[in-house]
Parts: C-alpha cells; structure tokens; sequence
C-alpha cells in the first residue's frame, strides 16, 4: 500500500480531531475564561512561576512531552504487531484518551493553582490517595531521570559530532532567554537568528567532534557523560524558567519542526510502498497478547502519564491565560501524534522487512536488533533514506539530523522530568527542612537518579516502566474525573479512557508478572503486583468518590448519593 495515502488519512483525521473534538472538550468540560487569574499571575516568583507566551510556552511543553517516545514505541509497535494496528492505536488513543488526558490534566491543574496532579488528588481523592499517588510519581521521575540520563550519555559517547551543538544550544538558549524572552522583544527575527547559530553549531561540532577516550582515570566515558548530565539537571532545574527551560526548548522544538517537515516532504518524494504486514497476528512472541500490550508499548504518540506530569507541573505554571490551554495541551498530543504516525510509515516503508531467521542488513529487524544499533538508528536510518530523495540532502544528512532530534528532545525530557519530581517532592514534604526546599528536593532528586543510573540498578526494574507510565495516565484521569465531578461537570470523556486504561495497565501488569514469576524474576513480579495493589486501591477510592458527590455522565446532571 501506498504511504502517501495513510499518511494523508492520519493528518486529516487528528486536524479533524483537534477541531472537533478539542473544541467540544474544551467547551463542555472546561469553559476557558480569560477573567480568570492563573497561577503564573497570582504566584509568579519568577522562577517556576512565570508568564509565557503561546508558541514559547507550546514549545516547552512539546519538547517536553515529546522525547524518544513517539520514535521508540511506534517502531517496536511495527515490528511486532504490524503497521495498522500501531496507526490504529495512535489514531483512537491520541485523540479520545491522550490529547483529553493533557488538556484537562493542565486545566485542572490551572484552576488548582499549577499544582501537580497529586496534589489534586488530596482533594479529590483524600490524604491517602495523595500520599501514595505522589510517592509513586516521584519515583517514575527519578526512573525517567537514571534512564533518558544513560540514553544521553551513551548518544554522545557513539556520536561525539553532536556534543558541541547539544551544549551549545543551552548557551544559546541561556542568552535567547535573558536578551528575548523577557523584555517581550518580537520573537521571529530573533528566533531565526538563534537557529542560524545552532545551524553553525551543528556545522562545527561535525567537524570538530568531542570524542572522549574510552576511560578517564578508569572511569568509562559514558558514566562521566552521565553525571555531567546529572550536573547539568541541577543547574538546569533550579534557574528561572525564563533563563534557560523555556528558551531551550522552544528552540529544540524548531529542530522537530525542520524534522517533521523534512520526513514529510521526503515521504512525499519517495512515497515508499509499505513493506511490513498490516497485521502481525493478535499475539507475538515474547512480547505478549496485541492486547494490552500494543497500547503500553506505544504510549507517547497515543496516551502517557507523563504528560499529565509535564501539564500539571511546569506548563500550568506558566500558561498566561486559559484560552491557550486548547493549543498546547490538546494541540501538542495531536502533533505528537502525527510525529508517531510518520515514524510508524517511516519502519513500514523506509525500511526494508525481513522477517527471517538471519534478517537483511539495513532491515528493520536487523537494525531494531542487539547488532543494529536500537530504535535511534533505525529511526536515523529510516529518516535519512526519506531525505535521501530530497534535492540537495543525502542519506548521511538525515542520519545525522535524526539523531541530533532525539537527542535534543531526549535531554530536555531528563532536565524537565527532575523539575517535575522536586515540585512533586517538595509538595509531598510540604516544607520539611533541607528536603522541602527547592535545592534540597533537586539534590534527593539527582542523588537518587544518578545513584540508579551509574549502578546499573534502573535495568533489574526497567522493564515495568511502560506499564507504569500507563497506570499514570489511568490514574490522572481519574483524579481529573474526580475533579470534574466536583465541579458538576461531564465526566465521561475522561472516566471511559481511565477505566479503559486502567483495565489495560492491569492487564499488561498481570501478563508481565506471570512471565517474571516463570523466569524467577521474584523483584519485577513484586513490583507488578505492588502496582496493581496501588491501582486497585485507588480506584476504590475514587469509586467512593464519584458515588458521593454526584455529576453528570453524557450532559446529565446526576442526583448525588444518600
């Protein structure tokens, strides 16, 4: 089939999808009133709280929520249960659960004065919910902080062309954001210049690479990369937004937007016949049933927890008015969606398929393979044989350039996932000494991090994570239907999708145990069934809830409970 035509389809439907269905989102759960004062106003400090204009603001969230998510998951999602059910899952999920689940998760946080997602849980769901919700939360963070920290280092330690623009970009995004940002000079012209800088950077740092020896005084040079790294989230958590969060990533998101743009016209050139099946079979070996599974190995791209994390804990606290919550939480989702729905044509038709024993070279099962290089060479591979068909660009180019994309939204995932865990820190503590502050929570914070990371510790418990990351986002919707509910509001749009995702993440977790209790893995099938105790537990209490207070389910007010 023709790969034109699906990626057509796709972006008809999420534009059909954010305009229809974010609109009636928006007006029937929410009702944005620019009256309203929002907490970058009424707590603005200058550092976490801060007024930020809607493409900046659309920036950071994007690049925040972005990472290499929407690139891992819908290449695993092909290579073990076709294209179509991958395309299928990110169509539905993106728009009726992911794109919902950001928006009102920002809302909610909005009118909750920007606090995160656990603290809403306290009023929602009780002290008890909040507590083990936000322990939970902060130990995802400190995960994703150890693990996009190791994937970091290891990118510049195999591709040390890309050190001086990853740095230089903080640089450049340091002075954006001092000389820009808040004097509220005209953003384009100075834009572009920033861009012209990293363009040079990128120039530089092909020609001139940063390549470190092997080891350093016995010590490898990815562990030194990683806690540079580390270093760098302390720095990089605790400055004003304004300095350096914003800037650096509205500016990283300008390298996706050159990248979506560049697959989408060589996907245009090229208009690769799609190569892998449609359908791989309801179940593949080792991965598990299409269901649950499929929809915990693609969560950024269709639905993920993080987002509700990155919504309710930096981009609440800087949005500057409600009417802007539409584009950023729901138009962001859809957009990441669309970048997943062209990494998804990109493995079925920029790759070769072969699915035998010893597959082909360049092939998406030899490069998705221990000898291939991972999903970030498969994806560079697969972006620059689009490019390739472009005047002017080769293969080479678009390697390189893919890379550096996940690379530049890899790293700003790790510096906005510690901010994150020491808002969630600091408000779990609220206000201990050392420990409540905001250097003290950053410090338990990377400690913890770095401690997972440089020991190797993350791998014996990795392999829960996407499972995890789901139960987040079951579990934020709850606590935003629960929210709703209190508001007399519909609440359906977001219960379905947590009761579906709930059932799903359980579903996968009880997969995942049986196969760690076969293996004698006795940790990762404690921790599974530790997850699904928590689920179950707050589930019940939000089930309490709802049957209190009352609401309305399809429009219709309900009587509350005797």
């Amino acid at each position: 089939m023709n790969s034109l035509w699906i990626a057509g389809l796709a972006a008809a439907w999420l534009v059909i999808g954010y305009r229809w269905y974010g609109r009636r989102i928006a007006g029937r759960l929410i009702g944005p009133d620019d009256a309203i004062v929002v907490p970058c106003r009424s707590r603005a400090d200058g550092v976490d709280y801060h007024a930020t204009r809607a493409p900046v603001l659309f920036g950071h969230h994007f690049s925040s929520i972005a990472g290499a998510g929407p690139i891992v998951g819908p290449l695993l999602g092909v290579l073990y249960f076709g294209w179509a059910a991958a395309l299928g899952w990110i169509a539905l999920g993106s728009v009726f659960m992911g794109a919902v689940h950001d928006y009102v998760s920002l809302m909610a946080s909005v009118r909750s004065g920007g606090v995160s997602i656990g603290e809403i849980g306290q009023a929602t769901l009780g002290g008890r919910a909040r507590l083990i919700l936000s322990l939970f939360l902060w130990c995802t963070l400190v995960m994703v902080v150890a693990v996009f920290g190791v994937i970091t280092a290891q990118t510049l330690v195999k591709e040390p062309g890309i050190v001086l623009p990853t740095f230089g970009l903080i640089l450049v995004a340091a002075v954006f954001g001092a000389g820009v940002l808040r004097p509220g000079r005209p953003l384009l012209p100075y834009t572009l210049l920033a861009l012209a800088v990293l363009a040079a950077l990128v120039w530089l740092g092909v020609r001139l690479p940063v390549a470190l020896p092997p080891t350093v005084s016995g010590v490898p040079a990815v562990t030194i990369w990683f806690w540079i790294l580390m270093a760098y989230c302390v720095l990089a958590s605790t400055l004003p937004v304004w300095l350096l969060l914003q800037p650096r990533d509205y500016l990283s998101t300008w390298i996706l937007y050159l990248g979506i743009g560049g697959g989408v016209l060589g996907l245009v050139a090229l208009h690769p016949t799609l190569e892998a099946p449609a359908f791989a079979g309801l179940s593949a070996p080792g991965q598990g049933p299409v269901w649950p599974m499929l929809c915990v190995m693609i969560a950024c791209g269709a639905i993920s927890g993080f987002h509700s994390l990155v919504a309710g804990g930096t981009t609440s606290k800087q949005i500057s008015r409600e009417s802007d919550g539409l584009r950023i939480g729901f138009g962001a989702m859809i957009l990441e969606a669309g970048l997943a729905a062209l990494v998804v044509l990109i493995a079925a038709g920029a790759l070769a398929w072969d699915a035998g024993a010893a597959p082909a070279a360049g092939s998406l099962q030899q490069l998705m393979g221990p000898a291939g290089g991972g999903p970030i060479v498969a994806f560079a591979t697969g972006f620059g044989r689009l490019t390739d068909a472009l005047p002017g660009l080769g293969a080479p180019v678009g390697l390189f350039f893919g890379i550096l994309m996940i690379n530049a939204f890899v790293i700003t995932t790790l510096d906005t996932s510690t901010r994150l865990a020491r808002f969630v820190l600091q408000e779990l503590v609220r206000g201990a000494p050392v420990v409540g502050g905001r250097w003290g929570a950053t410090l338990v914070t990377v400690l913890a991090a770095g401690w997972l990371g440089a020991s190797d510790s993350y791998h014996r418990i990795w392999p829960v994570f996407g499972a995890a990351n789901q139960l987040v986002a079951a579990l934020s919707l709850l606590v935003v239907s629960s929210w709703l509910v209190g508001l007399h509001k519909p609440r359906a749009a977001t219960l379905v999708p947590a009761l579906f995702m709930l059932v799903t993440t359980i579903g996968a977790l009880g997969w995942q145990c049986a196969g760690f209790l076969r293996d004698g893995e006795w940790l990762l099938a404690g921790i599974t069934a530790g997850l699904v105790v928590m689920a179950a537990f707050l589930a019940w209490e939000a089930r309490g809830l709802l049957r209190r207070s009352g609401g309305t389910i399809g429009g219709r007010r309900e009587p509350a409970s005797t």
